[in-house]
């Protein structure tokens, strides 16, 4: 037996666990004091300082004169917000896959491959060591905040399920390594800590997604579950395979001892109800967090159900309003929490540990609160439709989903909408997955119609009679019928994610055939107005 093995045995003891569990009782209630004592714009402040300072002698950091940068609004002169694509063409393409000194100093141990939500090339992200310490303080805190809310909690007497994509990464150069950022995480995580999570390295290292998460359901089947993290849509894939296997009918019953489900990505509302029912105890917890492949931004305040911002590990943040969003412009007015206002609309911008300076990243936010900043994710910047002139966004959509939903008696596991281009000009093409249907497909359209003619302006200037579009086609699809077209894709499982909004249609247009080929559509609703 080796040094690691033993002590993987000793600290999963029974009165390790006790020990454990009890010093992240104290660890919550220090790193929750510390959060309400602190001045956000005075540590975001520090925040950019301690960046600025640390990388100066970077390339990017000479080019942009760092060592004259001693305020945020000097750094918001002399940096003009970037989007991944510039960053990589100015910076990063020519010098992959070795990133040294290039954004931020030294050589840049990992690259978190990902292709984003709503377009299809991989993307690099550097994730440096100081954003593995970054990403592990956000866990902390994630933890730390469900231990605050629920004293009671004996989170570490069992397990942490993390459903991730595969562990295994490339190595392209050496002292490098590439893929998904679960990958990261696995090899970053102590030994002293592999008794505490769930799934082992050799579980974790599977590429096939189907046989993992077989496999996953089959062993977690004999492990004491305590939390289980990961995106909502993979999350009720793993939940379905369970229940088959164990027989049994809620989540509450095969694992008796969980107490969180923590899930992000996504915005959660389409899934919430289904995952209620699925899980079938209010004693489990729902937690949402905000983690993206450049950072983790924002965690469940569990007193408020909104996202807080995590000011104090190594992420400067700013907002461009959405109004003024526009992407070939690099110096749009950009604010940070010293200036952001509630119940505005804001693109989300970042400058992280792992050099990625005035970084777009492509999510839309909503503050509530400012001390402490609380948030609303709501939606993507590329997720809009206005194919017809008619400026719906994501949000609009979501919340006109849920709505009609709730109003039917029905619950939605995966939903997507395009443009489909046809004479005289078009409509909006629905695909929904109900895990509840509604008793009548074209009463749930018609509804659906009406909630975003109410939402949006333009949407019903261009829903009136001889005005334009027709109301909108829905197909309700076939329980797995997204499962297999992201399959065909090769975008299933791990960090990949259902595209919601697809502006252009061709997203929409190969869903569809996809779902005509493989015999998946369950009903239909065609494209017009009821008589």
């Amino acid at each position: 037996m080796n040094e690691s093995s033993l002590l993987a045995i000793l600290s999963g003891s029974a009165p390790a666990r006790r020990l454990v569990n009890a010093g992240f009782h104290v660890h919550a209630k220090m790193r929750m004091r510390t959060l309400a004592a602190l001045d956000p714009v005075r540590e975001q402040r520090r925040t950019l300082r301690r960046l600025v300072s640390q990388a100066r002698r970077t390339r990017f950091g000479r080019d942009h004169g760092f060592d004259a940068i001693r305020t945020v609004e000097e750094y918001q002169r002399r940096v003009p917000a970037r989007t991944y694509e510039a960053l990589w063409s100015e910076y990063l393409r020519d010098r992959y896959p070795v990133f040294e000194d290039l954004t931020w100093p030294g050589r840049i141990p990992y690259l978190a491959l990902t292709s984003g939500t709503t377009q299809g090339a991989t993307k690099y992200i550097p994730v440096s060591r100081q954003m593995v310490r970054s990403n592990r303080k956000a866990a902390q805190t994630v933890t730390a905040a469900h231990m605050a809310a629920r004293p009671g909690s004996k989170l570490f007497d069992g397990r942490v399920f993390f459903l991730g994509g595969t562990t295994k990464l490339e190595e392209p150069a050496p002292g490098v390594r590439q893929g998904d950022l679960s990958g990261v995480a696995a090899i970053e995580l102590a030994p002293a800590l592999r008794p505490y999570t769930f799934p082992p390295l050799d579980l974790a290292l599977e590429s096939d997604w189907d046989r993992k998460l077989d496999r996953l359901a089959e062993r977690s089947l004999a492990h004491k579950i305590t939390l289980v993290s990961g995106v909502p849509s993979w999350l009720l894939m793993l939940f379905q395979r369970v229940l088959a296997l164990s027989g049994r009918s809620t989540i509450a019953e095969v694992w008796p001892h969980l107490e969180l489900v923590v899930h992000g990505g996504v915005k959660f509302d389409p899934y919430e109800a289904t995952f209620r029912e699925t899980i079938g105890s209010d004693e489990v917890r729902l937690q949402e967090t905000y983690p993206c492949s450049e950072g983790f931004v924002a965690f469940g305040d569990p007193e408020t159900g909104l996202l807080r911002l995590l000011v104090d590990h190594g992420i400067f943040y700013e907002f461009i309003p959405v109004a003024e969003y526009e992407p070939e412009s690099p110096h749009a007015g950009r604010y940070w929490l010293e200036n952001v206002e509630t119940g505005v609309d804001y693109v989300l911008v970042v400058s992280t540990c792992a050099g990625m300076w005035a970084h777009v990243i492509g999510d839309t936010i909503r503050f509530e609160s400012l001390d402490p900043p609380l948030l609303r994710f709501t939606g993507r910047t590329k997720y809009t439709l206005s194919a017809f002139g008619e400026h719906l966004i994501h949000e609009e959509v979501e919340a006109a989903l849920a709505e009609t939903a709730a109003a039917t008696g029905a619950t939605i596991r995966e939903w997507h909408v395009g443009p489909r281009f046809a004479e005289p000009l078009g409509f909006h093409q629905y695909v929904i997955e109900f895990q509840a249907r509604p008793g009548d497909l074209a009463t749930f359209r018609s509804r659906l119609d009406e909630d975003l003619r109410r939402r949006n302006a333009d949407y019903d200037a261009h829903r009136r009679p001889g005005s334009g579009i027709p109301a909108p086609a829905l197909i309700a699809a076939r329980p797995g019928a997204f499962e297999g077209w992201m399959r065909r894709r090769g975008k299933l499982g791990g960090q990949n994610k259902v595209p919601r909004m697809d502006a252009g249609g061709a997203a929409t247009l190969d869903l569809v055939d996809y779902l005509r080929e493989a015999k998946l559509v369950d009903d239909e609703a065609l494209p017009g107005d009821p008589p």
